[in-house]
């Protein structure tokens, strides 16, 4: 069984696919799609498909999942209404192991980020024959060299880069473009580079203000000229904290992040910059459309790999890139740390040999 957890994200439907063609090239396999991840064995009916080599033709190129995705509840956390209205969680991980038997599934995998591959642990560790793939557009999965569905973000944010460039000269203007990432400033370190931004905030280092200003000010002369900023939504000034909410939502465990481009603004108006500034929210942008030849490429190995890790009985681990090689890395090691931009690293010392003001 093959099923897809966490945000959608650019190439799963190439994974779906790599892992259906190697299973049709053994006699005894049959591939079923699980619907809107463990959702489907945990609903009643259940909710399931098979998928055959028809159902994924073509798929490579199709973003989103062809059997959905969710990052609410779960196995070990499934939201129940309470007679008085309010909402609790409870763990319905050993009903849906003895279901699965039932079912007669032998093995599963599992295509998602840091919480759901925390999720594969847990049932790892309860006896399921799991694995792992990595996804996550915010390639913040310390194992592997490179999630995919990251490498189609970034493209997408480079490419909004390129247009905002356009109008900002046109108006001299100061263009603030807040990208996606969580507590991980990947995307907008690689987008910003790329894309020749003149200043990249990220979680990793909280920014001064007046030094932001400051490069502002610098890419100006008089009234003339523009500077486009990066912001990753998780980004928080020097003493500061993130901006978000809480959203409300059932099942959804995670501060909503967002907010962060207008709150730049305001804070650069209140310390006294002049220009007109714009600011742009890239959102789910980013996570949808057809993936692009690298991450439908890695995923397509992905997939493949992660059906030969069934074959072979190598169960309680994710894939892995690890460059040129595509190999397994324990679900343990896999979650342990998440994969952050350490400030003194190569891609920061490149941004910065550029002249992109990181504001520490």
């Amino acid at each position: 069984m093959v099923l897809t957890g966490g945000g959608d994200c650019p190439g799963l439907n190439a994974v779906i696919r790599g892992i259906v063609k190697r299973a049709s090239q053994e006699k005894d396999w049959e591939v079923v799609g699980c619907i809107e991840s463990f959702n489907g064995v945990l609903r009643e009916p259940t909710e399931i498909e098979i998928l055959d080599e028809k159902r994924v033709e073509g798929l490579q190129i199709q973003g989103g999942t062809i059997i959905g995705t969710t990052n609410k509840g779960g196995p070990f956390a499934w939201p129940v209404k309470q007679s008085d209205g309010t909402w609790t969680t409870v763990d319905r991980s050993d009903e849906m192991l003895r279901k699965l038997q039932y079912l007669g599934i032998d093995a599963v995998i599992n295509i998602g980020g840091d919480g759901s591959q925390r999720i594969s642990l847990g049932l790892y560790n309860k006896g399921l024959n799991i694995v792992g793939v990595p996804k996550t557009i915010d390639n913040d999965l310390s194992m592997t060299d490179y999630t995919f569905g990251f490498q189609t973000a970034v493209q997408i944010c480079t490419d909004a880069i390129d247009k905002l460039v356009t109008t900002a000269a046109s108006h001299n203007r100061v263009f603030i473009m807040e990208v996606m990432g969580r507590d991980a400033g990947w995307i907008a370190l690689h987008s910003a580079i790329a894309g020749g931004a003149d200043i990249c905030l990220i979680p990793e280092i909280p920014y001064d203000i007046e030094k932001v200003k400051a490069k502002i000010e610098q890419r100006y002369n008089k009234r003339r000229g523009y500077c486009i900023i990066v912001v990753a939504e998780g980004a928080m000034p020097k003493g500061g904290t993130v901006t978000g909410t809480e959203t409300g939502e059932v099942g959804y465990q995670h501060v909503k992040l967002g907010g962060v481009g207008e709150q730049l603004a305001a804070d650069l108006k209140a310390a006294g910059v002049e220009h007109d500034i714009r600011c742009t929210i890239l959102g789910h942008l980013q996570r949808g459309g057809t993936p692009i030849a690298f991450d439908r490429v890695l995923a397509t190995e992905f997939g493949v790999r992660a059906m030969e890790f069934v074959l072979e009985g190598r169960f309680g681990q994710m894939v892995a890139y690890h460059h040129p090689d595509i190999v397994g890395v324990s679900l343990e090691e896999a979650v342990r740390t998440p994969h952050f931009i350490d400030p003194n690293e190569r891609l920061v010392h490149t941004a910065k040999g550029v002249g992109i003001e990181m504001g520490d």
